[in-house]
């Protein structure tokens, strides 16, 4: 029988999506782990993977459809030995419209159309497609389980269609419901800024971009943030980066400042374990090892890589897993677990030449760096003025959770880790 083939939750907190593009076409044969389309999440644009072997026999969702939910059905496949053509999606039935020129008298009295009833789960005669645990179910609550709509695997019917019936009650509707049947919003529409009479063009918003705007105006409206920005010298960490890439070079690896912080920042958490934290209406919860989710700049946005357990991880490893998740971040292929979590940010805008900015914080987290750029600047050195290399660090800090000494101590440990670096090594 036809397989439906539904739109996927490519993340914890997936609930809709848009259907970017189809790899694949009515008439094509996949097979298990063929992509067969691009699918724009809140977080990414990832490729989804045929599950099942078949002839798609249509498309019912074309590409480039925004909202599309969570379990709606996108395409029809055709199992092995079906006839493609003959496998296509059921239509609804439609309401016959009345006849042109008929009375307002001849409308009122037509007759309604009986609404269709639900499919069963099987015709007469025919087993039902059920789990045992699911027999067992109807068996104890006295449901009919042949009048049930199964929402398992090819109409199979399980435990939770069992506990959302009633005895007696009517078999669910089944199928997805377009915006035009939806039950109308109570929210009221925000009404958009007039465009001014300039020449202009209007480029649509990705979910990405959707998503960033809706967490950062969250995060500067909820979370009550505190700044706090220290100096550090750089000349150590200059050295100590230039002495590592010489002995790294037979293996391939080259260290770049940034690396070097993300150890740094790691350290300095487990140092002081009171920011390395994330607060929640009615616990502080603290983390024992350090994830640090490092800002890249993409065509689509901006999105966070993590480097999972940085505080154990060789600066090597940390160089060449962060080059990997940058460049597969550009390309939208990171996976779900690779950006979501993290217990810290970092932020890096020195490449640019920004001297120092503030960060917002990405919740849940508790805090973020922002790196400035380092410069040549007059820096007094063993009491004596002189040119030093010197770059700007800001920490935000969710003042909720963490108290501006326990931040000032966590910067301390980070300008103290970055000017004597072998410490981050040890």
């Amino acid at each position: 029988m036809p397989i439906e083939i539904k739109m996927p939750a490519l993340s914890p907190t997936m609930e809709e999506g848009t259907l970017a593009k189809w790899l694949v076409k009515a008439g094509d044969t996949v097979k298990s782990g063929d992509l067969m389309a691009e699918i724009e999440t809140d977080k990414a644009t990832m490729e989804f993977e045929a599950v099942d072997e078949g002839v798609i026999a249509e498309i019912v969702v074309p590409e480039g459809t925004d909202n599309v939910k969570v379990g709606a059905v996108i395409a029809i496949l055709a199992g092995e030995g079906e006839d493609a053509s003959a496998a296509k999606a059921v239509p609804a039935p439609k309401q016959e419209a009345p006849k042109v020129g008929a009375s307002k008298e001849e409308a009122k009295q037509a007759p309604a159309p009986a609404p269709t009833p639900a499919p069963a789960a099987a015709a007469s005669g025919e087993r039902v497609k059920a789990s045992p645990l699911a027999r067992r179910l109807a068996a104890e609550k006295g449901v009919e389980i042949s009048a049930l709509a199964g929402s398992g695997p090819n109409g199979r019917i399980v435990k939770a269609d069992v506990e959302g019936a009633r005895p007696g009650a009517a078999p669910a509707q089944t199928g997805t419901v377009s915006a035009a049947e939806a039950p109308a919003q109570s929210v009221a529409p925000v009404k958009p800024a007039a465009i001014p009479d300039i020449p202009h063009e209007a480029t649509k918003l990705s979910n990405v971009r959707k998503t960033i705007a809706r967490r950062l105006t969250e995060s500067k409206q909820q979370v009550p943030h505190i700044y706090l920005t220290v100096d550090i010298r750089l000349d150590a960490l200059l050295k100590l980066r230039s002495d590592l890439n010489k002995s790294l070079e037979g293996r391939g690896v080259k260290l770049s400042v940034n690396d070097l912080i993300i150890k740094a920042l790691a350290a300095s958490l487990i140092q002081v374990p009171k920011c390395n934290v994330m607060f929640t209406p009615d616990q502080l919860i603290s983390f024992s090892r350090a994830d640090i989710s490092v800002a890249v700049s993409t065509p689509s946005g901006l999105i966070t890589p993590i480097i999972a357990s940085a505080n154990t991880k060789g600066v090597a490893a940390i160089s060449t897993e962060m080059k990997d998740l940058a460049g597969r971040a550009r390309d939208n292929k990171l996976k779900p677990e690779e950006y979501q979590g993290g217990t810290a940010s970092l932020s890096n805008m020195g490449m640019f030449g920004i001297k120092q900015f503030e960060a917002v914080i990405n919740p849940p987290q508790g805090m973020i760096m922002a790196i400035g750029a380092g410069e040549k600047r007059p820096y007094v050195i063993d009491d004596a003025l002189g040119v030093a290399t010197v770059m700007s660090a800001t920490g935000s800090f969710d003042h909720r959770a963490i108290d501006g000494a326990d931040g000032a101590e966590l910067m301390q440990a980070f300008k103290a880790l970055i000017e004597n670096p072998l410490g981050m090594l040890a």
